[in-house]
Parts: structure tokens; sequence; C-alpha cells
């Protein structure tokens, strides 16, 4: 390490990634800061890949390592609104990234706020979403924190990441160097040369999981008032549990995959592939669920206020009280989404069959839509189509 005149304490946000990989080595080396690497797990994380995180996280030189493990939290207040609300960004994407991110930055400041550290770093680009998300969360944290961004102030290719790091004795693995991924417990997103184009898919070793599952297979996903408890009747110690379960099973079959089209914080459009089964497969269930147990105007607020929801949570505004108020909106709308939902898994694609529900509103015995009515009359019909006709056939007569 090069002789610098002051050291300071910097806690780095650390996946174990290449631009982090880069942050350690880089502000150790150029800069003389002494560096603490924080990994907050989110769900993404074996506890062989912690292992080895630390192992190369210290190899390159930062004072210390810790992980932290926030899955439970981050599910509980954050995930379960998003199956509320059934959010997908764009229709789309079950926005792995854009929930976990905050989650990973608030808990950083909250470290280098407990350990006095002098700022704090994280290996976002210039031209992505996340720098917006941690600066915000860090600027936040109720400490002046000196905010040290080494990728998105020096504008590095990722080849000048893998080029640097080899130049100090560390080969980075070639599908590594190609793909920027993203793992968590709502799912995996993948980012490469693929995805910086408007017409090109990610090739299928991209992928996560590779599509070994050939024979169609039948699951019931359960829910207790809004949230995810199990399938096939299993029983799980949480939904976060259960989640990891479901992933497991489903991401063989290749379900939950696409590519996402959005806009950034900043204005740009962007685009990365992701990978998360059970995410998508949840977030469908749920919505088939909720068209089965909720009113109309039920449905139709939660659509608004969650799509609403999902946009401030991406933008990175997750810390805005006007959050707290929608959740409270969003569980409360939950005390009748109780049941099963069926669904058929095929290779690349699922099949949602129906639902079975005590809080079922299709079998209410009142009629059998487009055969027999039993709770109204024909003159009744007619009575409330002419009075429902009233407003329209006053304007007709003011205005003709």
């Amino acid at each position: 390490m090069k002789n610098h005149p002051k050291m300071k304490k910097i806690v780095l946000a650390y996946s174990g990634g290449l631009d982090t990989s880069f942050c350690v080595k880089y502000l150790t080396e150029e800069k003389g800061y002494e560096i603490h690497a924080l990994t907050v797990d989110t769900g993404g994380f074996s506890d062989e890949e912690i292992v080895e995180m630390e192992a190369r996280a210290l190899s390159l030189g930062a004072t210390t390592y810790k992980r932290v493990d926030v899955t439970e939290a981050y599910y509980q207040e954050c995930l379960r609104y998003l199956v509320y609300g059934n959010c997908l960004r764009y229709q789309t994407y079950p926005m792995s990234v854009s929930a976990e991110r905050m989650f990973q930055a608030m808990s950083t400041a909250r470290y280098a706020v407990e350990i006095d550290a002098d700022g704090v770093a994280h290996g976002s680009t210039g031209a992505g979403n996340d720098q917006v998300r941690f600066d915000l969360a860090f600027e936040l944290s109720g400490k002046e924190l000196e905010i040290i961004t080494p990728i998105r102030d020096l504008q590095l290719s990722r080849q000048e990441e893998v080029d640097y790091l080899a130049k100090h004795g560390l080969i980075w693995p070639e599908k590594k160097g190609t793909y920027s991924i993203n793992a968590g417990l709502w799912g995996t997103s993948v980012g490469g040369a693929e995805t910086l184009t408007s017409h090109q898919s990610l090739p299928e070793d991209a992928w996560p999981v590779p599509v070994t599952e050939t024979e169609a297979r039948t699951i019931d996903l359960n829910f207790k008032e809004g949230q995810f408890t199990g399938f096939d009747g299993q029983t799980f110690d949480s939904p976060v549990a259960a989640i990891k379960a479901l992933e497991e099973l489903a991401a063989p079959f290749g379900v939950g995959r696409d590519i996402h089209v959005g806009d950034t914080i900043i204005g740009i459009k962007g685009r990365v592939g992701f990978a998360a089964a059970a995410a998508v497969l949840i977030l469908k269930a749920h919505h088939l669920l909720e068209k089965h147990t909720l009113g109309k105007w039920q449905l139709f607020w939660k659509e608004q206020l969650s799509n609403w929801y999902g946009m401030m949570l991406h933008e990175g505004q997750f810390l805005d009280p006007v959050m707290r108020d929608v959740e409270a909106f969003l569980e409360s709308s939950q005390g009748t989404v109780n049941g099963s939902v069926h669904i058929t898994l095929h290779p690349h694609r699922f099949e949602l069959n129906g639902i079975t529900s005590p809080n079922d509103l299709l079998g209410a015995g009142f009629g059998a839509y487009g055969e027999m009515n039993k709770g109204w009359s024909g003159d009744d019909v007619k009575g409330f189509t002419k009075i429902l006709s009233v407003p329209g056939r006053i304007r007709n007569a003011v205005n003709e």
C-alpha cells in the first residue's frame, strides 16, 4: 500500500461482485482508506458464498468484514406489501433489486454510524438507479457521512475493473466479468452485453438456474390474509422459508424469466434480465385470489395505490412517511384473501387453473354469470337500468 497522510474509516456496501471487489482494492491501494466491508444479505447468499466473499475482501485489503442478514425484516417491512399490491413494474418486473437496495443501503448507513466511520462507499455506476438509492439512504442516515463512489467517479468499464484487479493478482472469472448478477430473496437480475441492446435476448447460460424440468407439475399455493404461507399443504417456519422452497422447486422450469425495459430515476431507459420464479408465481396467484375475494372498488383503488407504491419504491422513496400510509391501506384489504391457487408448471411457462377459498365471492349463490339470476327478478333489472340511465337521459335532453 502507498504511503498516505490520513487513513479514513470507510464502510463499503460489499456484494462480493466485480464492482465492489474493485472498490476494496482501489480504496485501500490508491486512497489509503481503512475499509470495513459489509455484506447486507437479503436472501441471496449461501454460507459457502459468504465464506468466499469474506476471504476475498480481506485478501484485497479490507480491514474487517461483516455480514448482516436482514432477510426477515426485508420481507416483513417491504416484500409482503409488494405481494398485497401485486406490484410488477410496468406489469413485468417484480422489482427484485429495487426493493432490496434500500434495505442494503439503510443497513450500511446504520453500521457506519455504529462504528463511527468517516464515510460510506458503494460500487454503483453513474448510469443506473442504485446510485440514487444508496445516496438517498446515506443522506438520511442522521450523520454527515462522506459518500465515496469510485466506479461512478472514474467512469470505469467492467473490463477496466477486471484489468485492474488482474494487475493486483486477482483473476476475475470470465462469466462473472461478462454479466452483472444480483441475487436476492425476490429474484435474480442479470445484466450484460445483450441487455445493453434493444433486440438481443440473454443466452441460456447467462441465467442462474438452467431449465432441467421436462414434465408438467401441478402445485397449490396457499395464502392466509394475503400472505403466502407455502404450497401443497407443507408447513414452513416463515414466509421467507416458503419463498425459498418455492424458488427451488420452480426455477428449474424456467418460469419467471423475462427482460424488463423501464425508466430509470435519472431519466434514461434501462434494460435488464431477471429470473424470479417464486416472486412471479406468488404475485400472479395472489392477484387471481384477490379477484375472487375482494370487491370491485377494493380492486380498483388497490391497483391505483399499488402502482404508485411500486413506483415510489423504485425511485428510492421507501423512507417517505406516505409509504407507511399506503402500507396500512394495503394490509387492511387482505383479511379475506385466503385460500389456495392451483397452478400447473410447464417448461418456460405456467397456467393459473383456479382457486379454492372460503371467501370466494363467485360461489355466493346469487346467480351464475351468463346463466341465471337468483337474487333479483327481470322487473328489478328493468327498474335498476332505467334509474341508471337517468343522468345520461338528462344530458341528452339538455344538450340536444
